[in-house]
């Protein structure tokens, strides 16, 4: 009878161990089904077929294997033009702003041109024959990163020369909220063309979609606009990157913190350009109250970095654990007030910051010495009106 009872309780822990594979097989199954359209061949493979195609991409466009985007074009014998390279390259290895020549790409023959510098709008002589561009570019979903803007350019060459655009959608890493002040007319430039906040809630697919929709091209023309969405993608969610999106956001943890931290581009303040945590840390030589201190040296990427060789104080935020959904001024705030420098400004003299901010306010509140909180409510009205904007063009859920 003792046997018979530890038969029948064998039996059924074997029966509810076994019954229990299916549910763990499940879930990983659809935690590991997530795809990038790039890896939708299916979707787009079909829409290139006799088609003369330009392909506007760089390091980030990568296959789930790792293979790049245009090696995979080239097997599937599809014809590529040209291909069309944003800041920092074809290969993602330029500084920030640098001129990037055209080139050809050693790997396939195919040339290069750059959209960056002068020709940051494809010349109708480069779309000359092209049916299709097909964009694939990993975006970090901030306002003043310029792979937006380069899209923007994109569209409005191909609505003026009848030239379809094919978007292969990949995951914004601040998506799912928006934040910060709002782009106003006066300061547009290359890191900010829209009235859009500074964090916008939009993958790049999202986004050129509102581009087009908004009319926001020159003269309000549209561009023939096609998405290829990613599969089972969750705007709460986070996914990660195929590649560092450019030299100086070499991680996750710097991709975080960068709409926080990118302010400090237009102070006398260092985000670690130079160093191995770029954007990832701050600090000035004029800023001695904190103790953690770092020297800028050329890198690559970083090849004359901003204080190069002298001594910054600040903090090193590397070890922030906080998966960021909103900016986070309290960095910006308390290094103004520490900082001592009677012969320079806080601020550049190019007013470099008011072109991140989108508009003069948030310099002259930190003047003023507003609160974060008091700052932050100064969006409210702006982020309201955008985000009536903004759900017109939602495509995947939260």
């Amino acid at each position: 009878m003792s046997l018979s009872f530890k038969n029948k309780t064998l039996v059924f822990i074997l029966l509810i161990y076994f019954s229990s594979i299916p549910f763990i097989k499940s879930q990983n199954q659809s935690k590991d089904c997530f795809a990038t359209a790039a890896d939708r061949p299916e979707l787009y493979l079909p829409l290139l077929k006799n088609k003369n195609v330009i392909v506007a991409a760089n390091q980030t466009s990568l296959l789930k294997n790792r293979k790049h985007l245009v090696d995979f074009l080239v097997e599937n014998n599809i014809k590529i033009k040209s291909i069309f390279a944003p800041e920092h390259g074809f290969r993602g290895v330029a500084d920030a702003g640098e001129h990037v020549k055209n080139g050809t790409d050693s790997k396939t023959g195919l040339p290069i041109v750059s959209l960056y510098g002068d020709n940051k709008k494809p010349k109708a002589e480069y779309l000359k024959g092209a049916d299709v561009i097909l964009f694939d570019i990993q975006d970090v979903g901030v306002r003043f990163y310029t792979y937006i803007s380069t899209l923007s350019y994109i569209m409005e060459a191909a609505a003026e020369n009848n030239v379809e655009v094919i978007i292969l959608d990949r995951p914004n890493p601040h998506d799912g909220y928006t934040d910060g002040p709002m782009m106003k007319n006066q300061w547009k430039s290359f890191i900010g063309l829209h009235n859009v906040p500074v964090v916008y809630g939009l993958t790049i697919g999202e986004y050129g979609k509102m581009v087009n929709g908004e009319k926001w091209l020159k003269n309000g023309v549209t561009a023939k606009y096609t998405l290829i969405p990613m599969l089972n993608y969750h705007k709460q969610q986070r996914y990660g990157v195929s590649d560092k999106p450019s030299p100086n956001l070499p991680n996750d943890k710097s991709i975080n913190l960068y709409p926080s931290l990118c302010f400090f581009e237009g102070t006398q303040v260092s985000v670690g350009r130079g160093t191995d945590l770029p954007f990832q840390i701050y600090g000035s030589p004029w800023t001695k109250d904190f103790s953690y201190q770092f020297t800028p040296k050329p890198t690559e990427g970083a090849k004359d970095p901003f204080l190069n060789g002298k001594l910054c104080y600040g903090e090193n935020l590397s070890q922030y654990s906080q998966d960021l959904r909103e900016l986070n001024l309290e960095w910006l705030l308390k290094s103004y007030k520490n900082y001592k420098n009677p012969q320079q400004d806080y601020f550049l003299k190019n007013l470099f910051f008011d072109k991140l901010a989108g508009n003069d306010e948030l310099r002259k509140q930190i003047i003023a010495g507003k609160s974060e909180k008091e700052i932050k409510n100064s969006w409210k009205k702006d982020l309201e009106n955008f985000e009536k904007t903004r759900q017109k063009y939602v495509f995947y859920p939260n």
